[in-house]
């Protein structure tokens, strides 16, 4: 029998950025820490102003920087489906978390978190967000502050998978 996979759902604006850099890193990490097959990871967003749309070439170009490829990713609109069958549902900021519970309702809404949350109570230098490359152009920074939640948040799933360190 095929034990069930644990479902993240990672959430933005536009899905252009943020929510696909961490889909994409969550996934490498899960890779090397030998528990992708036990994941299923994927991103989304809360406007349908980008469905369709590649990854934006500035962060495309960070995460190969960092010797992550990103082809054939296009971002979707999160959908009440998408968040029902997600375990987990991670969102960027706290506008992201308010555009998710317009769209699915306030019903299980204490299955979104923010990504730094992962960290600690405090996230990193005292903030919950991580910032809208969009808007500050700082893909490095967003890249770092996301790295950074994913390997708390993949600490976190190991922890609730019962996966111990040999």
């Amino acid at each position: 029998m095929e034990t069930k996979k644990t479902s993240v759902l990672f959430v933005c604006h536009g899905n252009i950025c943020r929510s696909p850099m961490a889909e994409i890193i969550l996934r490498r990490m899960a890779t090397h820490a030998g528990i992708a097959d036990r994941l299923n990871i994927s991103s989304a967003a809360t406007s349908d102003e980008e469905t369709g749309n590649p990854i934006y070439p500035l962060a495309k170009r960070v995460l190969a920087v960092h010797g992550i490829g990103c082809q054939n990713k296009v971002a979707q609109k999160m959908t009440v489906k998408m968040f029902k069958d997600s375990d987990i549902v991670v969102a960027m900021d706290n506008n992201n978390v308010n555009n998710i519970i317009n769209i699915v309702g306030d019903k299980n809404a204490d299955k979104i978190h923010l990504l730094l949350d992962y960290i600690s109570e405090s996230g990193l230098d005292g903030r919950h967000e991580v910032s809208d490359p969009w808007y500050t152009r700082d893909f490095d920074k967003a890249y770092t502050d996301i790295t950074a939640g994913c390997k708390a948040l993949l600490e976190y799933l190991k922890t609730t998978l019962g996966v111990t360190e040999e």
